[in-house]
């Protein structure tokens, strides 16, 4: 099951992942809102925070300052989302890979599926740092709360390892939770003999769900709004 940040707090719909590409997170309230809601609310002239009504702000300091007031007061998801920015560089931070992963680190303990989810990736792919077996701690935490990436990492992990029985356990849960890469694992392990005819229609059969109960016609018209726009300008 989907954990509950997971869901559009407007529509209440379960968004498609990686969410960050069907979906914004708003400094205001830390509300993840769909694509298909932010859409129409922008269509109706309102820029503001879709959920709250709070005016957006202008620039990056003002970003900062609202979401830095968020984790004064130890929100994890605040928490989470500036030690991403502290990855990267950006909303007006410096790159610190230290301060990120402490800023991570502490999310992870506030309760944030997705500072696990990102605090295995870091330990998993970034040199200097990685130690499979914490990268692991990680994703199985954001995996047990329903983070669909982290049980497909945790596949991949598995099947590389070549124990394809807990690699396809893995892919079946996150496929049916509506993860494209899943489901195409789950088609290469049965392509390969690894997985059963029946394992594959079960993964199908259950993403395809999942696919229905993600769809709403206000979704729909913000992806072809979106196609056209051109790339390099959305």
């Amino acid at each position: 099951e989907r954990p509950e940040g997971d869901f559009c707090p407007i529509c209440t719909l379960p968004i498609p992942t990686p969410l960050s590409e069907h979906s914004g997170l708003t400094m205001c309230c830390l509300k993840r809102i769909c694509e298909g809601c932010n859409f129409s609310v922008q269509k109706r002239g309102m820029f503001d925070c879709a959920f709250c009504r709070t005016p957006m702000p202008e620039d990056d300091a003002l970003r900062l300052a609202m979401l830095q007031k968020r984790v004064n007061a130890r929100d994890p998801e605040a928490t989470f989302f500036l030690g991403s920015q502290y990855f990267y560089g950006r909303y007006g931070v410096k790159k610190d890979v230290k301060r990120a992963t402490e800023l991570l680190t502490q999310a992870a303990e506030h309760g944030s599926i997705d500072a696990h989810f990102e605090l295995g990736n870091r330990f998993y792919y970034d040199e200097g740092v990685q130690d499979e077996t914490k990268a692991v701690r990680h994703w199985e935490k954001a995996a047990m709360q329903g983070h669909a990436e982290a049980r497909f990492k945790l596949g991949c992990l598995e099947g590389a390892k070549r124990n394809f029985p807990r690699a396809i356990r893995h892919c079946l849960i996150s496929a049916k939770m509506g993860n494209d890469s899943s489901l195409e694992m789950m088609k290469r392990f049965f392509q390969e003999g690894f997985a059963t005819k029946q394992q594959y229609a079960e993964a199908l059969e259950g993403y395809q769900g999942s696919l229905q109960e993600m769809k709403s016609p206000e979704r729909d018209e913000a992806r072809a709004a979106l196609r056209l726009i051109p790339a390099d300008q959305r």
